[in-house]
């Protein structure tokens, strides 16, 4: 995705003067902030195509900044790759859960954050590029909108969460391993454990309240989405 706009929050400035050298080498548009009270009002009024959010932030912090970020109907579909170094899994696990779509730990090569964030930008790409809609029981996946409805009310998801639930939907019931929602969801080239895909799952199940059950955990293979198909979903 040529020319994307990325804001990247830091406050670490050589961090973030190497990042934006990196990413205009690629031909990316770059916003900086230094901080979680900039980085919300930035986003707010530029709608950056993604953010490049450090947890560890002056004012407001980076998990701060994703709550806000998700409950503002402007901003809550961009995607967001954290940068953090904090590597224990508890504090991937809660940055996952709060809404980023993914996360790159300190200190990391600038090629497994381009690679990353090229990743994160085809799922976008991809899923605005098409124009379809997937139905199943009480849930609608309005791909050309990037729109969840469950029971005709519109559901907040994340990118990967979006990406996550549309291939389970497509699937039509067929399980699909942890390696094939990875790949659907989060890119062929993105190394991820599994443990990644099961808490945005657990996330997804959550926001589908009491609809949660559709999901369905195959034990030692994947998932599915289960078998209550009310006519056949669309360019499957």
């Amino acid at each position: 995705m040529a020319n994307a706009n990325i804001l990247v929050v830091d406050d670490e400035q050589d961090l973030v003067e190497s990042i934006r050298f990196h990413l205009e080498r690629n031909r990316y548009k770059v916003l900086a902030a230094a901080d979680g009270e900039t980085a919300i009002d930035l986003a707010g009024r530029e709608r950056p195509d993604l953010i490049l959010l450090d947890i560890m932030l002056p004012r407001v912090n980076g998990r701060d900044v994703i709550l806000a970020l998700k409950n503002n109907a402007a901003t809550k579909s961009i995607p967001i790759i954290m940068l953090t170094a904090l590597t224990s899994e508890s504090d991937v696990v809660l940055s996952l859960q709060l809404g980023a779509d993914d996360y790159v730990t300190k200190p990391f090569s600038m090629d497994v954050l381009l690679a990353r964030v090229a990743a994160v930008l085809r799922r976008r790409s991809a899923t605005s590029d098409k124009e379809i809609v997937l139905k199943a029981g009480p849930i609608v996946v309005d791909r050309s909108r990037h729109v969840v409805e469950l029971e005709g009310q519109p559901v907040p998801v994340t990118l990967t969460e979006f990406r996550l639930l549309e291939a389970l939907v497509a699937a039509r019931s067929r399980v699909l391993s942890r390696d094939q929602l990875m790949a659907k969801a989060m890119g062929p080239d993105i190394a991820v454990t599994d443990r990644t895909i099961d808490v945005h799952v657990t996330s997804l199940r959550r926001k589908l309240g009491r609809h949660r059950d559709l999901v369905e955990t195959v034990r030692g293979v994947g998932y599915r989405f289960a078998d209550i198909w009310q006519g056949e979903p669309i360019g499957c």
